[in-house]
């Protein structure tokens, strides 16, 4: 059953996170949860053992609203496994109010994007020594009613967690984007997804307003998270899409992201803003 590749999947001990890590560990996958919750993420890889029978499910601990945490989790990881064949960002928040990092970094935004973009850079060398490897970005839909300032990444103007989750959705496209281009050559692939609109936590968390704009949009709003979990999946397993990068997904099928995730000088600028706010030199991150 084993098949020897290994794929982290960020946020998976519950919803669609969950249901993603449970497809491939069904598969043969050696799955790593890697989750904030330690206790929830160990309750959740021996729920999945036991329902695939799967004995190479397991937990890492990671909060990505911390970047010492971030960077603790990376070097376990890299102490304890000599492969990562998939790397799937899946992990994100929403907060009613503007709260603050211990790093000084609005939540949303931290957890959102400039975890998967620290945690990408610092696992770069191994994906690419695991090559043919994957990055997988989970986005939304929300993407499309945003616009971005790199120069303003934190939020310091008034406050919406509408537009700030509408912001982070963006930002996931425009760093898979970029990441395509900095892994051309390397045999690692980077695409981003909308997963479609559950009832998980996440959405309660999002506002009234939000939630009904997006029912209008989305006819799989009542879906499972098993359901949504598909496309996920087939970014990170199928033969398909072994060799296309740089792509935004929906229900399987590549299509077109928003006009603004298109922006070149926008997602260059957003790479070189995330580096200083994550302490990577410049020169190192592309």
């Amino acid at each position: 059953m084993a098949n020897g590749k290994v794929c982290v999947v960020t946020g998976a001990n519950r919803g669609i996170g969950r249901e993603t890590a449970v497809g491939l560990a069904a598969r043969g996958w050696r799955v790593v949860l890697a989750c904030r919750d330690i206790v929830a993420a160990e309750d959740a890889a021996r729920a999945i053992r036991a329902a695939t029978a799967n004995p190479r499910v397991e937990a890492l601990g990671i909060d990505l609203a911390s970047q010492r945490s971030i960077r603790a989790a990376a070097a376990r990881y890299l102490a304890s496994h000599d492969r990562l064949d998939v790397l799937i960002h899946n992990a994100a928040v929403v907060t009613r109010g503007r709260e603050l990092t211990t790093d000084g970094i609005e939540r949303q935004l931290a957890v959102n994007h400039l975890g998967p973009f620290l945690l990408t850079y610092l696992w770069r060398d191994l994906l690419a020594a695991s090559a043919p490897a994957r990055v997988v970005v989970v986005s939304s839909e929300a993407h499309r009613w945003a616009t971005l300032d790199p120069d303003d990444l934190n939020g310091t103007h008034r406050y919406s967690a509408q537009r700030t989750y509408q912001r982070t959705k963006l930002a996931n496209i425009l760093f898979t984007y970029a990441l395509a281009r900095r892994l051309d050559g390397t045999g690692v692939t980077a695409n981003a997804l909308h997963p479609g609109v559950a009832g998980t936590r996440l959405l309660r968390s999002y506002s009234r307003v939000a939630r009904l704009v997006l029912g209008l949009v989305q006819p799989e709003r009542t879906s499972a998270p098993p359901r949504l979990a598909r496309t996920s999946i087939y970014l990170a397993v199928s033969p398909d899409v072994a060799e296309i990068t740089g792509r935004y997904f929906r229900r399987s099928r590549a299509v077109p992201s928003s006009k603004a995730s298109y922006d070149r000088a926008t997602q260059e600028r957003l790479w070189a803003a995330s580096a200083r706010l994550t302490g990577i030199p410049e020169q190192e991150s592309g």
